[in-house]
């Protein structure tokens, strides 16, 4: 495996047509707010402030953060995208857990302290994590191979899609909720919380469109849940 570099943010933004959570009536929609993703602004969507792994790197490079010397507390956001993408840069330590799955997805927990967890996931374009959040933890996520598709729900519209393409990194709040797929086959990404996950929540939407939570175990496959009304 190889960590790509760009020059920039990689990632493209598009509307979704949410076809698998939403009611009709916002199906019928899509076309009137087609254009919500270009009208989006940065804050709102983390992951279109995607930053290149290698200036990310080079930033920290007097001191660059690694499992090797954590700070014995919790991380905020730039620390937890500092430690993914010097994690997403040592492509060599990360070969050996590789591997794919279309059914179940393939996640490796790299590390686990009082303060922080890291995991290594593996993608095919059929793996999907569903809609969740990650209760009280920040996160980081570091593409080191292929291509995520990054969805964030947006109510009366269809969902927001953004691309992150191999060499990028994002961060986001304990706020954050958002759905993950792989949009090419052997995509691979890096993910580090503080404080680590212990807990999260799992979306759906009922027959009526009402919006559910159902808390499950950070140790659980995330993925699409059934309609729970």
């Amino acid at each position: 495996m190889t960590a790509l570099s760009v020059p920039a943010a990689s990632v493209t933004v598009r509307s979704q047509d949410a076809a698998e959570c939403a009611p009709a009536e916002v199906k019928a929609q899509a076309v009137e707010h087609a254009d919500i993703a270009g009208r989006v602004d940065q804050e709102s969507v983390p992951a279109r402030r995607a930053r290149d792994i290698a200036v990310i790197n080079s930033a920290g490079q007097d001191k660059p953060l690694t499992l090797l010397n954590l700070p014995g507390r919790d991380l905020d956001q730039e620390e937890l995208l500092a430690l993914a993408s010097s994690i997403a840069a040592n492509p060599d330590a990360l070969a050996p857990h590789i591997a794919f799955d279309d059914e179940q997805r393939h996640y490796v927990s790299l590390h686990r302290d009082t303060h922080v967890d890291v995991w290594l996931l593996c993608w095919t374009p059929q793996n999907d994590t569903g809609w969740h959040d990650h209760d009280i933890s920040s996160g980081a996520v570091a593409v080191t191979q292929g291509t995520l598709t990054e969805h964030n729900l947006a109510i009366g519209t269809p969902s927001i899609e953004t691309e992150i393409h191999a060499g990028s990194a994002f961060s986001f709040g304990p706020d954050h909720i958002h759905r993950l797929t792989g949009r090419d086959a052997g995509s691979v990404s890096v993910h580090a919380y503080s404080p680590p996950l212990w807990r999260m929540g799992q979306y759906t939407l009922g027959a009526g469109g009402q919006l559910r939570r159902k808390s499950v175990s950070y140790a659980d496959e995330l993925r699409p849940l059934d309609d729970m009304a």
